[in-house]
């Protein structure tokens, strides 16, 4: 698609009749490119998205009203000439699920992928010509992009495993077998790992971690560390950006934070009207956009709108314009700056708990339980009250040895444990 032209619209396998209608409708995209477990749900909704005039199926084997990939690629040309794109041509538009609303359409230009990992694949995944690289999302997530457009410029192998299902022992066995030198997967994935025998397996070739997607308990990052020798770097930034955060190789690493500000950009902790706080206050993760707007970030969401008798694409200025703040553009996520420059995440704006007028994040209360070897998964969310307005209510799966103990004794430890770790309002008084 990078070489032709084409502007590409990733999507994850799991994505129903409703998602790929809604998807095929706002975007208005001519072709669609899938394998044969989708391509029954596209044909189920044809008739319903008259922009679609090419449906090209990865197969084995064909299918009516289909073109089929891989015979198509026998008989191609094995000389192509690249299209001459401009830096702000669109490359790929993702779907980013909002907190309220529809998914929104967030483009990408030539340069804000194609150019704006180079910094990020060299400081943060700390990429060479002899790497092989490895990440475990789905393709159809703008996390894999981040994997792409990292190794290219660098010259770097890129891993890939069809995972059909999350599977801890197959994931080390892959590092075990495979001269795999990075690893990028989501703290969930990593924290399924470290509840396995690691020293049952030996990783020669691996040497560089990476984690993001979501908050990385400093538990799982300890584990993982004693038991492989070595770092978790965690990252940060979201679909509209490149990486907004980083830890980098040979930067001290804070256990909990999300690292510090990633080149070229400028981020800072604003309040709700985008004026900057001073370090240790809560508020807005922003990023400056005036007067100069980063080469790397997204160029607008857009919208679907009738122009005559034809439909284009246009620029969405209402949503975009609602992201923004004075100078800032605002990424929905709160968190703290300590005075060493590293930031601190709390949680999405509307995620954020305010009981008896104390503002908890989720993240933090989650990380705390995580560290009790009771807990093998937490989720905490705000649920209501009558005296507090909200109180914190932890969801928590338990470790198998625990699954057996008194319910009651255990939440009541839990609590407890909950007030040692971190200050004593954050506790769940709801399990």
């Amino acid at each position: 698609c990078v070489v032709s032209g084409a502007v590409m619209i990733p999507g994850v396998s799991q994505l129903t009749e409703k998602d790929l209608k809604y998807r095929l409708q706002a975007s208005r995209a001519k072709a669609i490119i899938t394998s044969d477990s989708l391509a029954p749900r596209v044909d189920a909704i044809i008739a319903d998205c008259p922009a679609l005039q090419t449906k090209l199926l990865v197969s084995d084997s064909s299918r009516p009203g289909w073109m089929n990939f891989r015979e198509l690629l026998r008989k191609a040309s094995k000389e192509h000439n690249c299209v001459r794109t401009k830096s702000q041509d669109p490359l790929a538009i993702y779907f980013t699920s909002g907190t309220t609303g529809a998914p929104k359409m967030v483009e990408h230009s030539q340069a804000s992928y194609g150019l704006g990992f180079v910094a990020s694949g060299r400081r943060w995944v700390d990429l060479t010509q002899s790497d092989i690289f490895w990440n475990t999302s789905d393709t159809g997530w703008v996390k894999a992009a981040w994997t792409l457009f990292s190794a290219w410029p660098h010259g770097s192998c890129i891993f890939v495993h069809e995972l059909l299902r999350v599977d801890a022992k197959l994931i080390l066995n892959t590092l075990s077998s495979f001269p795999i030198t990075t690893l990028c997967c989501v703290p969930t994935i990593f924290r399924l790992l470290v509840q396995e025998d690691l020293t049952r397996y030996q990783f020669q070739s691996l040497r560089h971690c990476l984690t993001g997607g979501e908050a990385l308990n400093p538990d799982v990052r300890e584990k993982w560390k004693s038991q492989v020798g070595l770092e978790l770097h965690e990252g940060y930034g979201q679909s509209e950006t490149v990486v907004i955060c980083a830890n980098p190789k040979g930067m001290k690493i804070k256990s909990g934070s999300m690292g510090k500000a990633s080149p070229p950009y400028d981020v800072q902790i604003v309040d709700d009207e985008g004026n900057i706080l001073p370090p240790g206050e809560e508020g807005n993760v922003a990023v400056r956009v005036r007067p100069t707007r980063p080469f790397c970030f997204f160029s607008c969401y857009l919208v679907n709108g009738p122009s005559q008798t034809y439909f284009v694409f246009q620029d969405n200025p209402e949503k975009t314009e609602a992201s923004e703040r004075g100078d800032f553009y605002i990424t929905g996520d709160r968190a703290h700056r300590d005075k060493d420059g590293y930031f601190w995440f709390l949680g999405r704006n509307d995620d954020v708990i305010t009981s008896s007028s104390y503002r908890i994040g989720p993240v933090e209360v989650e990380s705390a339980l995580a560290e009790h070897p009771a807990v093998l998964e937490a989720a905490v969310v705000s649920s209501p009250d009558p005296i507090r307005g909200e109180v914190v209510k932890a969801f928590i799966v338990l470790s198998p040895t625990y699954s057996s103990q008194d319910p009651e004794e255990l939440t009541h430890e839990l609590q407890k444990h909950v007030k040692r770790v971190t200050a004593p309002y954050k506790y769940p008084r709801k399990v």
